[in-house]
């Protein structure tokens, strides 16, 4: 069955939107995804219908708001190979790293001990560590990145040692598209006994990820990514580790009892889960796995993997346009410079043309420290891009680097 984009995008009702009088090219994808129809209707029935506060309540909405945001944990839990109680509602990847970083790790974390990432992490992959290193005297090592955007394996191996106590990578890169070796690292890190952190807010979308088959200790996610609602996402942890992970929030939900002498705390991932949840935005990120399940993600990759071979040929003619990230085998992320032009001056060009990308430093500073630049301009891939959003690209590139050197 051939990829019908044209019906993709029609599921997509933003996408019909004019932008400055433009057919709109959204090529902000890694930022956040667009959100088809059915997660739209199903977070509008979910309030117009079963609007209520979820879990102990006895009335009939009640019910079915428990219903349906737990049924949602379910749906998850089975898109990701986990089981049920090892995913914890958070309000993102960075909310879930922040947790992993200050319930499992901080306790664990003594001075001279040593935090192992990558020179590509986002920020909320690198500060939170830092945060609570300051706190213990411990140390936040960074492996380095070959130009052509890959990790240095040899380099990021050669640092893991005795005094490594955590293990954090991000899956795939958001600036290069870079596709980290997780399995291999996740090998060695469990060789020695590390527990291993895995960021996978640009991967769900994009990659089949199998929780239980990974091995990884946890893995974050950002719904919003993944053509669901913003503000919502998952920690996934093993079962052993949530167990022995005190709370960090607290509040309401979170408990097995209360009383002024003391509490006792209820189990994963009610534990990890203070507070009125939010019920509309697991019912969205549900209704977004069944959508990316009904066309595929395999076929999806297989597109985003066409229509980026065919946009890094097409920049090639760009002039003095230059790739920043060509790692073999990288997903759906084009990340360059334009010799002489600055990336916003060029970011709002593209915009009077329709064409939305990203520039910056994408939260990736040290990253973009390591290739001695201060910003790219990022276009970036989703299931609904067709072939005419890469020639719009290209078009209103050529446009823009003749008129910012008139």
């Amino acid at each position: 069955m051939s990829y019908d984009v044209e019906r993709i995008r029609a599921d997509f009702p933003i996408l019909k939107e004019k932008v400055r009088g433009k057919r709109l090219a959204y090529l902000d994808n890694a930022a956040t995804t667009q959100k088809p129809r059915a997660v739209i209707e199903a977070i509008t029935r979910y309030y117009e219908t079963s609007n209520a506060n979820v879990h102990r309540a006895v009335h009939e909405l009640a019910e079915r708001a428990t219903t349906q945001y737990e049924g949602a944990r379910d749906r998850i839990a089975k898109f990701f190979n986990a089981q049920r109680e090892e995913v914890v509602f958070t309000r993102g990847s960075t909310e879930a790293i922040n947790l992993v970083a200050y319930s499992f790790l901080r306790p664990r974390l003594k001075e001279g001990d040593e935090i192992l990432l990558t020179g590509m992490e986002h920020h909320s992959n690198i500060v939170p560590w830092q945060l609570i290193a300051a706190q213990c005297g411990a140390k936040v090592i960074a492996a380095p990145v070959l130009e052509d955007g890959s990790l240095d394996f040899d380099g990021w191996r050669a640092r893991l040692n005795e005094r490594t106590r955590f293990v954090a990578v991000v899956h795939v890169s958001n600036t290069l598209g870079t596709i980290n070796p997780v399995t291999e690292i996740i090998a060695e890190a469990k060789q020695r006994d590390i527990p291993v952190l895995v960021d996978g807010a640009q991967a769900v979308a994009h990659l089949k990820v199998d929780f239980a088959a990974l091995g990884a200790d946890f893995y974050t996610l950002s719904a919003h990514k993944l053509y669901g609602p913003t503000g919502f996402g998952c920690l996934m942890g093993k079962r052993a580790r949530l167990d022995a992970m005190p709370p960090w929030h607290g509040g309401g939900d979170m408990i097995r009892t209360v009383s002024f002498e003391g509490s006792t705390w209820a189990e994963p991932p009610y534990r990890f889960e203070a507070g009125t949840p939010d019920m509309a935005g697991a019912i969205g990120l549900a209704a977004a796995l069944d959508y990316v399940e009904g066309i595929g993600l395999g076929a999806i990759a297989v597109h985003e993997h066409s229509l980026l071979l065919e946009a890094t040929h097409a920049l090639q003619d760009i002039p003095g346009l230059q790739l920043i990230g060509t790692a073999e085998g990288k997903g759906g992320i084009l990340s360059f410079v334009i010799q002489g032009a600055n990336a916003q001056d060029v970011g709002s060009l593209l915009d009077q043309q329709g064409v939305a990308v990203r520039t910056g430093h994408h939260c990736t500073m040290p990253l973009m420290a390591r290739f001695g630049i201060s910003a790219t301009i990022r276009a970036s891939l989703a299931c609904y891009n067709s072939q005419e959003d890469v020639m719009q690209l290209h078009s209103a590139l050529i446009k823009s680097t003749r008129l910012l050197r008139m």
